[in-house]
């Protein structure tokens, strides 16, 4: 055999080999995932808030107690979350958003939220049912994620009912 045929043959197995191994990662993240849902679920509770302030910045940066930072990875420190500043009852809360639902919250805005913990999974408008989201269509790769990672829980939720 050639050389170049001796490489090219290297190559594919290699590249086959990472497949297979990402294919079993990405199933037992799903689990994983799927498992911490349904305790975030368990642990849920309707909580009425008033959103001051969302952006998305470092975690490190947050203002998240300091049990929760301890608890971050190191690799996840610097990345840009989703973080909301909601006035919860008399105190001042700084709390973690799902990005699917972090554009439809309204800022300087009362909110009956889902939360969690310090996460909040759900937002419905105090007065006047669920919070409308911007007409615009976003652009970008994220917004594109976003929109297929949507569709695809909505394609999952559709078939576990059936």
């Amino acid at each position: 055999m050639s050389p170049l045929a001796i490489t090219l043959l290297v190559i594919a197995i290699v590249l086959i080999v990472a497949i297979v191994v990402l294919y079993f990662l990405g199933k037992k993240a799903q689990a994983r995932e799927a498992e911490q849902k349904q305790q975030m679920d368990a642990v849920a509770q309707q909580v009425s808030m008033l959103i001051i302030d969302k952006k998305r910045m470092k975690l490190k940066d947050a203002g998240l107690p300091e049990a929760v930072v301890k608890e971050i990875p190191w690799y996840a420190k610097n990345t840009k979350a989703p973080v909301v500043k909601a006035k919860v009852g008399p105190q001042m809360m700084t709390l973690l958003c799902q990005a699917d639902i972090f554009d439809e919250m309204p800022v300087k805005k009362e909110v009956k939220a889902t939360v969690s913990g310090l996460y909040i999974t759900k937002v419905k408008g105090l007065r006047g049912g669920n919070v409308q989201a911007d007409t615009k269509k976003k652009k970008g790769l994220r917004a594109w994620a976003a929109r297929k990672r949507k569709e695809l829980a909505e394609e999952q939720a559709n078939t576990k009912k059936k």
